[in-house]
């Protein structure tokens, strides 16, 4: 069989791989019952908060620059995708831009490419380094992410706990925002300041709240913009709204730890396993190159290493999709 054939099997196994990838993605992005129950509450105190003829809305914030340069800009602007890649970056907390970020990846994908085009690579194999590159850098980014709103998440009960605790001494909502972001930890004081500054600016609350929840992808932030909202909506007792909310936020924060633990021994399996190969080829290829170099010299150790791949992306996705476990 000709080294095209195998080429083309290998191509639609990593397009399989990516498309279950995505639709996993896609599946717990828009059909996820929690996160669709969740976005259809702050939907619709969204719309019962900007119902007013005098709602400034969230038109006073001020729009995130996506390039340094105007004619990028204004592209980037009108591309849904550029939207949605600065929503993300935002959530990592690094200081970014589309383009920057564009222009990161371009850059890594090239040096990747010459790399394996110096080093005597086939062309499949060049690829495919060149995109393994660019999942380091997106699991890099993803990484910081969930960094961020562990951080978030770790902060925000203490936070809840201040916010109601100044409100019992006299405080408004909005001035006990300010005292808990003045007391509390970064990330999430940064986060809190923002929602003070637009209230003040003229914003709603539901709706300055809804930003916030829209800028941070942690579910116990969706929680506590939910409570509030619904509180705004029902009245009651906010401070003791926001002290069970931090109870039920502790209480689930126990069970990950301890569904982490319990998990822990899958979870270094899964790393070991899938860095072991990498490890063994690097080590070979120090110890004794002309051995390993048959895998990109001769067309079968070609064939292995294309069909290796494949079968190692689909081990690597099912493992990290069995150590997922949702509290």
């Amino acid at each position: 069989m000709s080294q095209a054939y195998w080429i083309f099997w290998t191509l639609t196994a990593l397009c399989l791989v990516f498309t279950a990838w995505g639709a996993l993605g896609l599946w717990q992005q828009h059909l996820d019952p929690r996160r669709k129950a969740l976005a259809k509450r702050l939907k619709t105190a969204t719309a019962v908060g900007s119902s007013g003829p005098s709602e400034p809305g969230l038109k006073l914030r001020s729009r995130r620059r996506l390039s340094q340069w105007a004619w990028l800009e204004q592209w980037l602007q009108s591309w849904r995708a550029a939207q949605a890649l600065d929503h993300f970056l935002q959530q990592t907390g690094l200081s970014l831009t589309v383009a920057q970020t564009l222009a990161m990846t371009a850059l890594l994908w090239v040096l990747s490419m010459a790399l394996g085009i110096g080093l005597g690579w086939p062309m499949v194999l060049s690829w495919a380094v060149a995109g393994l590159a660019l999942l380091v850098l997106a699991a890099f980014l993803q990484h910081r992410r969930s960094q961020r709103m562990v951080q978030m998440g770790q902060a925000l009960p203490d936070a809840l706990d201040l916010i109601a605790r100044s409100m019992q001494a006299g405080h408004a909502f909005t001035s006990a925002l300010q005292v808990a972001a003045k007391d509390c930890a970064p990330p999430l004081s940064q986060e809190l300041r923002a929602v003070f500054e637009e209230i003040n600016f003229g914003v709603s609350t539901t709706q300055a709240l809804q930003a916030l929840s829209h800028r941070v992808a942690s579910e116990d932030v969706q929680y506590f913009v939910v409570a509030v909202v619904i509180q705004s909506e029902t009245g009651g007792n906010l401070a003791e709204v926001l002290k069970n909310t931090a109870q039920l936020i502790r209480e689930r924060q126990k069970i990950a730890g301890v569904v982490r633990v319990l998990s822990a021994e899958g979870r270094i399996s899964a790393v070991i396993l899938s860095l072991l190969p990498f490890a063994l080829a690097a080590a070979m290829s120090l110890l004794n190159p002309a051995f390993i170099s048959k895998l990109w010299t001769d067309p079968l150790g070609l064939q292995l290493v294309y069909f290796s791949l494949v079968l190692m992306g689909i081990g690597i996705l099912w493992m990290w999709k069995m150590i997922q476990i949702r509290v």
